[in-house]
């Protein structure tokens, strides 16, 4: 078993699914310039520039400069830093990016931008998330705060808007690299982005989580304010961008849990970015944000986030116990319960999932959920009356296993509109409420056929007519550069064969620099690279 079998295999399925082969063979010579190009000039630009760690770190995680990485060559060196990497196509879910990240695992998109986004893509690609990525891991606290600030994203609720984003973003990013997309096709996915944007009701924990994400592990620059150092994958793997952000067209601000709140734009280089002051800096902006989030601080606050976000969340009882639903309605007490819960009853819409410790206890209720907010005790079998501190009275039938029908209930008197049969919680505390599902694998298999992901027809069919825009001739062309760079031998004449049949291809400047190199008229750029 190879060592990225060997992590696969370590993954829980509802994750593993999302899992592609890297397929090393299906790079071409020119997807092996590309990488050359853009590592060249990264390594060149960034020796002075990136946090000190950075040159380190490639070497480190297996990633060097003449090839595109091999995943398997990557595991091998990750897992001496406690991490590991898994192959992914395009963007995934932000919850599944998330929970990979919190267990260690990088997602690293197999697929390579083209030579006409080589400054920056619009898709994940594998320059961006192994030479952005990976480099800084060999920081062990820049390590941890990876999986940190991953747990927070994987913990933040997200809304039914959150997911129109993602899958017009994806769209966008698939569209934009399909090379027979037209104009036409690009504006429809540029404007259902915007629909998107522009359907957000509110600014959801998990939008602003991932700002805090976007502002450190993808754009953040550490050190002194005046003289700050580049750490974010996202400036770390595009050219443009490495270049663009230390000068002074940029404004530097210092890092601070405001960064959650400042939107970003990823069409277009970032008008301003945040320093940390080191790497502990990071886990300090982290523990103050995450206070602020429905999972730390429960009761109404989470009660409240869940209920307008119109997702599945789970909300965690005073005895440990996990109520995975949706939260569709809530009903104030007439005096507070506990501190910060002044909520006498809240209803879940189903399939209810129960688990304890993230694992689920039972299989899903396919009705309504009641968590009651009070002291008391719910018989297992029987007729009951429940007459809460809250002013909520409840009556019906126990059938076994949280289940009543024969429902009826008053607040302060007054008669409430109960489905006939529910599962029935009862609760003192609500200590926490978070976002997804409390057991994530349970979750998907019962319901993951429903909502699975999958590479769509128009994805796959973009990537293959990708595969095919390039001219045979070409392609040739950029193989037989390949295989002289790798011989050693310069075969001059053949070379200046290969730069005259190169202007019958007047776009790709790519193939005239891989030329112009092996001729010696211009410098290595890789040059920097060995010094």
């Amino acid at each position: 078993m190879t060592p990225t079998e060997r992590t696969i295999a370590r993954l829980p399925a509802h994750l593993r699914r999302y899992v592609v082969a890297q397929d090393y063979a299906a790079y071409t010579p020119r997807d092996q310039a590309v990488w050359r190009h853009i590592l060249g000039q990264l390594r060149g630009h960034l020796g002075d520039k990136a946090h000190p760690v950075y040159l380190e770190g490639l070497e480190a995680t297996g990633i060097g400069a003449e090839a595109i990485p091999s995943l398997d060559e990557m595991n091998e060196k990750l897992s001496k830093l406690g991490w590991s990497c898994v192959a992914v196509r395009g963007f995934i879910p932000p919850a599944v990016f998330t929970e990979l990240q919190a267990l260690g695992v990088l997602a690293i998109a197999a697929d390579i931008r083209t030579h006409e986004h080589i400054q920056y893509t619009p898709a994940p690609d594998i320059v961006h998330e192994s030479a952005g990525h990976a480099p800084i891991i060999a920081n062990r606290r820049y390590a941890e705060y990876l999986k940190a600030v991953g747990r927070v994203g994987f913990k933040a609720i997200a809304s039914v808007e959150d997911q129109a984003v993602f899958e017009a973003i994806r769209n966008l990013s698939v569209v934009k690299e399909d090379p027979t997309a037209s104009d036409e096709e690009i504006a429809h996915a540029q404007a259902r982005l915007e629909a998107a944007n522009a359907s957000h009701r509110y600014i959801s924990e998990s939008t602003r989580a991932s700002r805090l994400y976007w502002w450190t592990a993808e754009y953040g620059l550490i050190g002194d304010l005046e003289r700050p150092r580049i750490y974010g994958a996202g400036l770390l793997s595009s050219i443009g961008e490495a270049k663009h952000c230390l000068t002074s067209q940029v404004k530097k601000l210092p890092l601070g849990v405001a960064c959650a709140d400042t939107d970003y734009d990823i069409t277009r280089m970032q008008p301003q970015l945040f320093v940390a002051r080191d790497f502990e800096h990071l886990f300090e902006v982290l523990a103050e944000f995450e206070a602020t989030l429905s999972w730390k601080r429960g009761g109404d606050l989470g009660l409240n986030e869940a209920l307008r976000a119109r997702t599945v969340n789970h909300l965690v009882l005073a005895d440990g116990r996990e109520v995975t639903g949706k939260v569709v309605k809530l009903l104030p007490a007439v005096k507070d319960v506990a501190p910060g819960l002044s909520t006498s009853l809240a209803r879940l819409e189903g399939p209810i999932l129960t688990s304890r410790n993230g694992h689920s206890e039972d299989k899903p209720f396919s009705g309504a959920a009641l968590v009651a907010f009070g002291e008391g005790t719910l018989p297992e079998r029987g007729s009951f009356r429940l007459a809460l501190d809250s002013g909520l009275v409840l009556e019906g039938f126990a059938v076994g296993g949280g289940e009543v029908i024969a429902l009826s209930g008053t607040l302060a008197g007054r008669a409430l509109a109960l489905p006939s049969m529910a599962r029935l919680y009862l609760t003192e505390r609500l200590p926490s409420v978070a976002g997804g599902p409390a057991d994530p694998a349970a979750w998907d298999r019962w319901f993951g056929e429903l909502d699975a992901f999958t590479v769509g027809d128009g994805e796959a069919q973009a990537r293959e007519r990708k595969a095919q825009a390039l001219h045979p001739s070409l392609a040739e062309l950029y193989t037989e550069v390949r295989r002289i760079r790798e011989s050693g031998q310069l075969a001059p004449e053949r070379l200046e064969q290969i730069a005259r049949a190169s202007s019958d291809f007047p776009s790709d400047w790519l193939l005239r620099a891989e030329v112009a190199e092996l001729r010696g008229e211009v410098p290595p750029r890789l040059s920097v690279a060995h010094a």
